[in-house]
């Protein structure tokens, strides 16, 4: 970009000084695209000299100076970026030692009972943990957040801290009940109800970009987010009485009696 401002400058002196009785012969100059590659003299005092290439003209050497804010070097500038440096591997040292903060198997219970589930152990091939769809509903509590499952849904909450892929858990903040011959609500959660429920996967939902700005103060913010979400099949619901699903029954076709 450098090299074309130098040589439509260069032009445009050239037609002004009217050294060249044809001016059309500068022509060529005037096209980006022909302008060939000139080369640079070797860096003298933070500035680029630039020379015109030999044109079969009595006049085949000019020579301009720019100066570039980026050429000059400073200490200070220097130091301040390995202070910088210096500081943001704090930093890393201190958000990497705040992420691996053991927990005791009591606390680990005590928080997890808070969010609303208990880890029961690991889902193991001989477990039939997975039955048929049963016609109950029951509205859960996880978080802060609250839903409607069934046996055999999937459902993605806030992720579980202590919980692993195929882990089993029961989740005891049940609001709800209810089937196609009662209805239980909590006052408010039933002490004696409890889901079941399988952790599939530890997923990222969509990025979120959350945009920011101050008219008239040169003030704009964008910052990208993603949700830690945990991805739970519910297998069974405990608390109600289930009705049994009527068997399907099928239909015998008589065959026609040919006369």
């Amino acid at each position: 970009m450098a090299n074309r401002r130098c040589i439509q400058t260069l032009t445009h002196q050239l037609y002004k000084s009217k050294l060249y009785t044809n001016p059309s012969s500068l022509h060529h100059l005037r096209t980006l695209s022909q302008i060939p590659n000139l080369p640079l003299k070797p860096f003298q005092s933070h500035r680029y000299t630039l020379s015109n290439p030999d044109f079969n003209y009595p006049l085949t050497n000019f020579t301009t100076h720019r100066y570039y804010s980026s050429d000059r070097h400073n200490s200070s500038e220097e130091d301040d970026s390995e202070f910088d440096e210096n500081e943001e591997e704090d930093d890393e040292m201190e958000t990497s030692s705040a992420g691996k903060k053991e927990y005791s198997p009591e606390e680990k219970e005590s928080e997890a009972a808070a969010i609303g589930y208990k880890v029961i152990g690991q889902l193991e091939r001989s477990d039939r943990v997975f039955k048929d769809y049963e016609p109950v509903f029951a509205v859960i509590q996880s978080g802060s957040h609250q839903c409607k499952v069934s046996n055999g849904d999937c459902i993605y909450t806030e992720k579980l801290k202590f919980c692993e892929v195929n882990d089993k858990i029961i989740i005891n903040k049940v609001l709800m009940l209810g089937s196609k011959t009662q209805t239980m609500i909590g006052r408010p959660v039933l002490p004696e109800a409890a889901v079941h429920a399988v952790v599939e996967e530890h997923a990222l939902d969509a990025k979120v970009i959350i945009f920011k700005k101050k008219r008239r103060k040169n003030y704009r913010r964008t910052k990208g987010h993603r949700q830690e979400l945990t991805k739970l099949r519910i297998t069974d619901i405990q608390g109600i009485e289930k009705p049994e699903m009527p068997t399907p029954t099928k239909k015998v076709e008589k065959a026609a009696v040919a006369a």
